[in-house]
């Protein structure tokens, strides 16, 4: 299925009005879906496996923003760390570290979501509050990871029709992020992305204070 370009369009007039970033879910999608998009003006692309991603990366635009929004595994980090943009899915102090060892070999500071668990499913990752604020008011953040850049949260709602269900769970998180801004980042402007929101409940997501939404199946079609 080619890439939709009119639901691009809407889908660019609709998040211009609320200044919120689209990125693109391209995992599985070929290069020549992603370049569509690219000579539309789309720049945000998401993957969620590291090969795919560093396969992609070397075959298109150098201009691309590539977010990694996977589970991302330790072993991995060196993979993606030269040219990511923005790791998505951070959920525990170890990756958080990996992540810094590696942005230092580079030379880059590494921008950062962490990923915290709103969902009732277990099947999906995520901190929960409690450890969020353990790892990000460990000393070690502040004084040890200068190449890691923690700029704001991800999290995915349960996946449901009961539409309330995920405008709670939005909203919860989007109380979480106010509440870890007043408290770990307050003078820091460079905690500002919630990452909230994909094909099915983005509207809701947005209502509900996101500022960063990941669609895949809109643009691209469903995946086989």
């Amino acid at each position: 299925m080619p890439v939709n370009t009119s639901a691009y369009s809407a889908l660019g007039e609709q998040l211009g009005t609320t200044r919120t970033t689209l990125v693109a879910v391209s995992k599985t999608k070929p290069v020549e879906d992603i370049q569509a998009l690219y000579d539309l003006g789309q720049r945000d692309f998401g993957e969620n496996y590291v090969q795919e991603l560093v396969d992609k990366q070397q075959q298109l635009p150098g201009d691309i923003r590539w977010h990694f929004i996977g589970h991302l595994q330790s072993n991995k980090v060196k993979y993606i760390t030269p040219f990511v943009h923005l790791i998505h899915g951070v959920d525990s102090m170890k990756l958080l570290q990996t992540i810094n060892k590696q942005g230092a070999a580079c030379k880059r500071r590494i921008k950062c979501l962490m990923q915290v668990h709103i969902a009732r499913e277990e099947t999906k990752f995520g901190l929960n509050r409690e450890e969020l604020f353990a790892i990000l008011q460990d000393p070690i953040v502040e004084n040890e990871l200068d190449h890691v850049q923690v700029c704001g949260l991800m999290g995915m709602a349960s996946f449901t029709e009961d539409q309330e269900k995920v405008r709670q769970e939005f909203r919860s998180l989007k109380s979480l992020f106010d509440d870890v801004k007043e408290k770990c980042f307050f003078h820091e402007d460079s905690f500002n992305t919630l990452s909230m929101g994909m094909s099915g409940d983005y509207s809701i997501a947005i209502e509900e204070g996101s500022n960063m939404v990941r669609i895949g199946s809109l643009l691209f079609g469903e995946r086989g």
